[in-house]
């Protein structure tokens, strides 16, 4: 068991003010594999002292230098891949090989689009007689989810990095080990003392505290929604900016001239990566009733054909849930959903076959869904997909949208010209169309109660700007 005693602040490895630790369990052997410092507000005001000593300096760094400092993490992260990957598959329990693409891949590829986005920060505009200039937002906090630890600390960090802002992480209790390897990543490449700095603890007091603090000029926040409402709360007392990237029950419109086997294949097996774990997840797949008991058929072959086990097996697609916790919430919404009167297609409240501890769960389809069931509207943040039939594409449009979220979308439909009429009407932040390729450079984020501001690419860099007109 590897032991964490210190923080990262100002540069350094330091001992928390905190007491207590917090241990961190191997999902797939519920074995304790580590254990990390308890901060507490003490320590977050030495962070934020920290930065806002750091502020003054960094805010005026060349970009040029802010960008090498970008790319040096980005080939820090290439150089570290396998080490990295095997960190996020024992405290978060996906896969080792969809973990070097999935959770190191994507945050190494995000870190290194924004190379070159420091020099947009240069970049005056002429409005009548004004001068528009763009200038940092200041000491920021971040805190960070469990199911993406790496990407979701790299979509903060990197364009809060390259618009010259100096920063506070808190990351999940559950997977603090790969952010406090990014802390030492950083330390390598010789970042600035105190832009940026690491407080590991609990959301109620280490998150709690960040919110609140008055010289935090911005907190972002990756996590449940009623986690994004409480920070929001918190926050306004000292009216502060918030972003937030929230939760999701995403849905999925498949059309009448869509391939289906294509379609409905798809989706279970994205509902499946990360044992579905992920806030764009397309939980709701909305289908055509006359092609209704067909979609059912293969979404039963799809996923009984999910390969389920520990994080380091071969050939393993789906691993275990985080937590005990995150276990035992999946196995209750699939109660709720035999309860409600749901038909269960495949899996259950059962443990897969073959295993008989941990955190696993069944990936799990229901059919005969009504659009108001629980297990249709809430979050599940878990491999279970409903299936809900249409007459009528407008009747499939209303659906997707009777939703309190907003996150995420998909279309599937041969006549591409009518999937995007059909993608217009969504009201969520992304659509896929035809499981269209994600792109690094376009914004993600939320309408609704799935947050709101942007993440990536240039939008991504916005957030962390301010605007400043010089009257001439």
């Amino acid at each position: 068991m590897r032991t964490h005693d210190k923080l990262f602040i100002n540069g350094e490895w330091v001992l928390p003010d905190g007491k207590g630790s917090i241990d961190v369990i191997n999902p797939t052997t519920e074995d304790c594999c580590a254990c990390v410092p308890c901060g507490n507000s003490n320590d977050v005001d030495r962070a934020v002292m920290a930065a806002r000593v750091a502020f003054s300096s960094w805010s005026q760094t060349p970009a040029a230098e802010r960008g090498a400092f970008i790319a040096k993490l980005a080939e820090k992260i290439t150089e570290n891949v396998e080490e990295i990957a095997a960190l996020v598959a024992e405290e978060l329990g996906m896969p080792l090989a969809l973990s070097k693409t999935v959770q190191v891949g994507l945050p190494n590829a995000v870190m290194a689009s924004y190379t070159d986005m420091p020099a947009v920060m240069d970049k005056e505009e002429r409005l009548g007689n004004s001068l528009l200039i763009k200038e940092a937002i200041g000491v920021c906090a971040f805190i960070t989810p469990w199911n993406l630890p790496l990407h979701q600390i790299v979509a903060k960090v990197a364009p809060a990095l390259a618009a010259g802002c100096t920063m506070i992480l808190k990351p999940s209790s559950e997977t603090p080990l790969t952010a406090l390897y990014f802390a030492g990543l950083v330390a390598e490449v010789g970042l600035p003392p105190g832009v940026f700095n690491l407080v590991t603890g609990s959301g109620k007091v280490v998150g709690e505290a960040m919110a609140m603090h008055p010289d935090i000029d911005m907190v972002s926040i990756t996590g449940s929604t009623s986690a994004g409402i409480r920070v929001a709360e918190l926050a306004a007392s000292t009216v502060k900016r918030v972003s937030q990237e929230l939760g999701g029950k995403s849905a999925c419109i498949v059309l009448d001239d869509a391939d289906l086997d294509l379609a409905v294949d798809s989706v279970v097996r994205a509902v499946c990566m990360n044992s579905g774990q992920v806030c764009a997840a397309l939980t709701r797949l909305i289908l055509p009733r006359a092609e209704y008991k067909k979609a059912i058929a293969i979404a039963k072959m799809t996923v009984e054909s999910v390969v389920v086990g520990g994080a380091f097996d071969d050939g393993v697609y789906m691993g275990p849930m985080v937590s005990r916790l995150q276990q035992e919430t999946v196995r209750t919404y699939i109660k709720k959903g035999i309860k409600e009167g749901a038909t269960l297609v495949a899996g259950g409240v059962e443990m897969p076959n073959g295993i008989s501890k941990a955190f696993f769960v069944k990936p799990t389809v229901f059919a005969d869904v009504k659009n108001d069931m629980i297990i249709a509207q809430e979050e599940i943040f878990g491999p279970v997909l409903v299936l809900i039939p249409y007459d009528s594409e407008a009747e499939a449009i209303e659906i997707a949208n009777e939703s309190i979220f907003g996150l995420f979308g998909a279309v599937w439909g041969k006549d591409v010209d009518r999937a995007m009429k059909v993608a217009t009407k969504m009201r969520t932040g992304q659509v896929t169309i035809n499981n269209g390729e994600f792109n690094l450079s376009a914004p993600f984020g939320g309408y609704k109660q799935s947050g709101n501001g942007r993440e990536l690419g240039v939008y991504g860099l916005h957030e962390f700007m301010e605007m400043k007109s010089l009257q001439l």
